[in-house]
């Protein structure tokens, strides 16, 4: 039986602390959304100023990028690249750069989701809360 590393509430609340400062530190109002390897949530911070919408999008960005174990936007590059069957697949919504995957030792353990900006700076933010786990 294989085992595998999973985020604990310190682990989130470091992820979300992180990707928190660097939104504010560029002064972007962004929603952040944390979830585990099943797409649950586990974190939702709504900064002020963020838009209501964007505490819809950034867990779904978060869910589509840890079940499918990568970042949100390839999908939207493969939509956009034709294949728009794509946007009937199952329990993904989030079709948008801004999710990304949480990658430890080779499996995946959540994802964050952002919403708020430019999807690249939604991905940054994102990619900054990550890497304050140090995995």
């Amino acid at each position: 039986m294989k085992t595998k590393p999973v985020l604990t509430l310190e682990d989130v609340r470091r992820m979300a602390a992180a990707a928190e400062a660097e939104a504010l530190n560029n002064n972007w109002a962004v929603t952040i959304a944390i979830v585990d390897d099943g797409g649950h949530l586990l974190w939702l911070q709504r900064l002020d100023g963020a838009a209501a919408l964007s505490a819809h999008i950034a867990p779904a960005k978060a869910r589509t990028s840890a079940l499918g174990r990568r970042e949100s936007r390839i999908y939207e590059e493969m939509i956009n690249q034709g294949r728009t069957s794509f946007l009937s697949a199952p329990e993904i919504d989030g079709l948008l750069e801004g999710g990304v995957p949480i990658m430890v030792d080779g499996e995946c353990i959540g994802a964050v989701g952002v919403s708020g900006v430019k999807s690249v700076e939604d991905a940054q933010v994102a990619k900054a809360g990550i890497a304050a786990l140090g995995a």
